[in-house]
């Protein structure tokens, strides 16, 4: 049985969080998405993540297996939703962002694991709202959302850099507990 954990990203675990982040770059364009196929995100937007405090790293082994980021604030991207509405609009949520598992990994579930220790570290917090998006064409993270109890509320509009307005499009999933 292998060790699994999270913890808090440091500056030093950064070139393993960028080749992940490279990694499902190309797995997202193999796909066929469009998403982070614009030099997002890049790694001063990592980096800040990491400089906040808001980075974290699933640990396989004492391996860096995993990277994603947890915001609990008030995500602009959110506060418009069409197609939908959030069933609680009102208490603080969390939001994971930018999750991404290394290829060395894959087939190993871990995405589930590590969403449900940063819900988990979120929950201790006193949070029980939760957030996620994903492109429409991202069927790996549709997956994740729903299998770790998600539901699908609507579509959101985010603010990267994309060729036309539809590849900011995201399907936005929430959890309540």
């Amino acid at each position: 049985m292998s060790s699994i954990y999270i913890k808090r990203a440091q500056i030093t675990d950064l070139n393993e969080i960028m080749n992940i982040i490279s990694q499902a770059q190309a797995m997202l364009k193999a796909d066929g998405s469009p998403q982070w196929q614009n030099g997002y995100p890049d790694t001063a937007t990592l980096k800040n993540d990491i400089m906040a405090q808001q980075c974290w790293v699933l640990m396989v082994d004492n391996k860096v297996a995993g990277t994603a980021t947890l915001i609990v604030a008030d995500d602009p991207n959110y506060r418009e939703i069409t197609d939908g509405q959030w069933e609680n609009n009102t208490d603080p949520y969390a939001t994971i962002h930018r999750i991404a598992i290394s290829g060395d990994f894959a087939g190993q579930h871990l995405g589930k694991i590590f969403v449900s220790n940063l819900i988990s570290q979120s929950y201790q917090n006193g949070i029980r709202n939760f957030r996620i998006d994903t492109h429409k064409l991202n069927k790996r993270m549709k997956h994740l959302a729903t299998s770790a109890g998600y539901v699908h509320r609507g579509k959101i509009y985010v603010s990267e850099p994309a060729v036309n307005h539809e590849d900011n499009a995201r399907l936005a999933f929430e959890l309540n507990l």
